[in-house]
């Protein structure tokens, strides 16, 4: 009876070059050659969604990680530098950031530390919601140029928040790039002086190190493999601060991301509708042969009751009537829609944004807890200037908007009448009646859209001026065309006399000629310039404390994806120690090396590098197929190695096999490093011990497999072929029942699963439960599981899944 059970078999369409259990589900997330970014569930291998390339984001994925509560995917992209956070979901990308270097690995950890100040943060840390109204989602009509975000995004982008507890998303890249993100958001260390390009990351769970395999050019510019240790104390030591630091500044970068979202919902809102007047308006200009002003024109209209040819012309044949109550319609709207975002998602935004910078202030003068994380006092209240600048400035757009409503209502309300008389039709009375206050309402529209200013029409093509409220939400350096007049204005005369207020700190700077757009970058460079101290801080305090060269790697190992090459990096959390597994073929092909050192660098582990001699793996030790070579290795828990091996004599022979590694750990001999030599070069007085599998292996018929992928929590491996194709799925913890049952079973699950793959290719679908539902057939346990999963409160369910009622 073969051990582990087969619960799924794929052909794909496309290459794999990425591969990575979710910690809480069984799902899958695979990342293939056209950039695509899929998710697999495990029975019978089916497709929940695919995320599919765009201009936006990027084609080229490099790397991928889960974070650890199964709800977010990260994965970064060769072609445009960025990384992405994706939401499972509803495969909704909630938020991207650009890298200055290529990522070419990526790990997230789960801070397990336990101690009293954190205990009493993690009971404490919403307290903001006691003090800070819910922000209210954005319009469900919202979609931006790039066809990225979706409806209701502030729920979403909110959600990136997640759990209190710390967790760190760990890049690395060429050049030894290496950066840390505290919840996949805050950038909380740049660590320089690592050598080399990044080929695998781990943090340990205690912060304490971060252990990193890099591919070095040696003297003769070979590529080394090496095993890097960085001592990553500082992080450890101020636990409590560095979580409390880290979830307040992920906060502000949320809420940023939110107020970014917030704005463009305002440009959206705005659209074109405001400048389909001035459009019209310059072709009248263009056109007409008088050397008066588009404003003399207007205002003979006004005063006198007649219009030149011209004008007559423009309201008749190409505004008309209809069309004139329509687009004052449509700027109404426009008006109130911009009005509502400003007081409901502008104000909110920035009132947490004042109420977390605050707080982060406090941190920063509490010296004695926080000042060896690099927290400036000094940044954080230009930060909170800023933001203050900010609200100021949309402050002044709800009046500027207040002001335009009146007088564009006065206009339109006027020119409509005029027209009407045009066409000798009949006025309402209602319509008919212009008090002074109107007429006055006219003449200030008239006076400051239509400009005498010669420089201006030069400046900006038009004869007509930007819009006032339009030219607040453009994204330009220039000052405003139309700044709001000051003068007047006794409060600003009395600071502007007064020599102890004019430089108060107590007050914001409004910056009158400038746009809402250009006060918001200038906000955002003020929080990043806050925000960068401490990663700089952070990122010195990070040495390097292990430095050991490896082997060398022949160069035409090039083609292969370079995340699924060995070494394999694992922090064993109880034990606290990393662990690195890896083969040297050239060396010796039958042997799997295993590396252990203490996360606390300054800790011995004896036995610190130990060999597994898998010649005779199988109970026939006569069996002259017996002899294998190892393909791939993966931790599958503390003490359990998941490996692909190959028949030394049957080249096409796979099996896939657990090796239980308690005998081969508890080896006495102790292995004494010289320092001067990389380890393949000594590898003859490594300490050898030899295994045999007993049941717990599994030959794989009928398929080249070379890689593989495992979550012991949820007891599951994935099986690549050579090829990068043929994916097969197993729970490792029952054995086949019915191995011919079975085997056809997969032969008609790989033809389906490729027929349903070439058909949806491409295609996203709603969320991860949407896909499948109508071809899952199976007992009515396994149905109760599906619709559990369809949750979002069933993230965390227990093992005890769908996986014990599939077929």
């Amino acid at each position: 009876m073969p051990a582990f059970r087969q619960v799924g078999e794929k052909q794909l369409p496309n290459p794999v070059l990425c591969m990575a259990w979710s910690p809480k589900r069984d799902l899958i997330a695979l990342a293939n050659t056209t950039g695509e970014l899929l998710l697999h569930r495990l029975a019978s291998f089916q497709r929940v969604w695919c995320l599919p390339p765009s201009e936006y984001t990027g084609k080229e994925i490099t790397a991928l990680a889960w974070r650890p509560d199964g709800k977010i995917l990260a994965f970064s992209l060769g072609d445009t530098k960025q990384v992405v956070l994706c939401g499972v979901e509803k495969a909704e990308i909630l938020h991207v950031f650009p890298m200055q270097n290529l990522v070419t690995c990526m790990h997230w950890t789960e801070v397990i530390e336990e101690n009293s100040a954190l205990s009493s943060f993690y009971n404490s840390e919403d307290e903001s919601k006691l003090f800070l109204p819910k922000l209210p989602t954005l319009p469900k009509s919202y979609s931006t140029t790039s066809k990225i975000f979706s409806e209701e995004k502030s729920d979403e982008i909110m959600n990136l928040l997640g759990e209190v507890r710390l967790n760190i998303l760990v890049l690395g890249g060429d050049a030894g790039f290496v950066e840390l993100y505290a919840y996949g958001m805050y950038k909380i260390a740049t660590v320089t002086g690592v050598s080399g390009t990044c080929r695998s990351l781990s943090m340990s769970s205690d912060l304490k190190s971060l252990s990193v395999i890099a591919e070095v050019r040696s003297a003769d510019n070979n590529p080394e493999i090496c095993y890097i240790q960085l001592d990553t104390g500082l992080l450890s030591d101020c636990l409590p601060e560095v979580t409390r630091m880290a979830r307040k500044f992920t906060h502000i970068s949320t809420l940023l991301q939110y107020l970014h979202l917030s704005l463009n919902c305002m440009c959206e809102a705005w659209e074109d509708i405001l400048m389909q007047m001035d459009l019209r308006l310059t072709k009248f200009v263009q056109e007409k042969n008088t050397s008066t002003q588009v404003q003399d024109e207007f205002l003979e209209l006004l005063l006198w009751g007649q219009s030149s040819p011209e004008l007559q012309a423009l309201l008749m044949n190409q505004l008309t009537v209809k069309g004139l109550k329509k687009l004052g319609q449509s700027i109404e709207s426009s008006y109130s829609s911009i009005q509502k975002l400003v007081i409901s998602h502008l104000q909110s935004g920035s009132e947490a944004l004042l109420y977390h910078l605050s707080e982060v202030k406090g941190m920063s003068l509490w010296k004695q807890r926080f000042e060896a994380l690099g927290l400036d006092s000094g940044a954080i209240e230009g930060a909170i200037t800023a933001v203050g600048s900010f609200s100021l400035k949309a402050n002044e757009l709800l009046q500027v908007i207040d002001k335009s409503m009146k007088n564009f209502k006065a206009f339109f309300r006027w020119l409509y009448v005029a027209m009407l008389r045009m066409c000798e039709e009949h006025v309402p009375p209602e319509l008919n009646k212009m008090t002074q206050k109107d007429i006055a309402f006219v003449a200030d529209f008239l006076s400051e859209h239509f400009s005498e200013n010669e420089e201006l029409f030069d400046r900006k093509g038009k004869y007509f001026n930007v819009e006032r409220v339009g030219q607040y939400l453009k994204d330009e350096d220039e000052d405003l065309v139309s700044p709001p007049n000051t003068k007047g204005n006794q409060w600003l005369r009395f600071l502007q006399e007064s020599t102890h207020l004019k430089e108060s700190p107590l007050l914001f700077p409004s910056y009158p000629q400038k746009s809402l757009h250009f006060v918001k970058r200038m906000m955002e460079n003020a929080i990043d310039q806050c925000l960068q101290k401490p990663a700089e801080v952070i990122g010195k305090s990070v040495k390097q404390a292990v430095f050991l060269p490896l082997y060398t790697v022949p160069e035409s190992s090039e083609n292969t994806p370079r995340l699924f090459e060995l070494p394999s990096l694992w922090n064993d959390k109880k034990g606290k120690k990393h662990y690195v597994v890896f083969c040297m073929p050239e060396i010796s092909p039958s042997k799997l090396y295993l590396l252990r050192k203490g996360t606390d660098p300054n800790r011995h582990i004896p036995n610190s590098v130990i060999s597994v001699d898998l010649s005779h793996h199988l109970d026939n030790a006569e069996d002259e197929n017996a002899a294998a070579h190892c393909l791939d290795a993966r931790f599958y828990d503390d003490d359990m190695l998941t490996v692909v091996l190959q028949g030394a004599e049957d080249s096409s022979r796979r099996v896939l096999a657990q090796l239980p590694l308690t005998s081969t750990l508890s080896c006495e001999t102790e292995f004494n490093w010289e320092p001067n030599l990389r380890l393949d070069q000594q590898s003859g007085a490594i300490p050898c011990q030899g295994l045999v599998l007993g049941n717990q292996w599994r030959e794989l018929e009928n398929m080249k497999a070379q890689f593989v992928a495992v979550n012991g929590i949820r007891k599951v491996a994935c099986v690549l072929s050579d090829n990068l194709r043929h994916i097969r799925v197993f729970e490792m913890d029952v054995e086949d029942e019915d191995d011919e049952g079975a085997d056809s079973q997969n032969a008609s699950a790989d033809q389906d699963g490729l027929e349903t793959t070439m058909s949806s290719q491409g295609q996203g679908e709603d969320s991860v439960d949407a896909e499948g539902k109508a071809g899952e057939q199976g007992e009515e346990g396994f149905q109760k599981a599906v619709e559990h999963l369809e949750s979002d409160e069933a993230l965390n369910f227990p093992k005890t899944d769908t996986r014990k009622h599939a077929t």
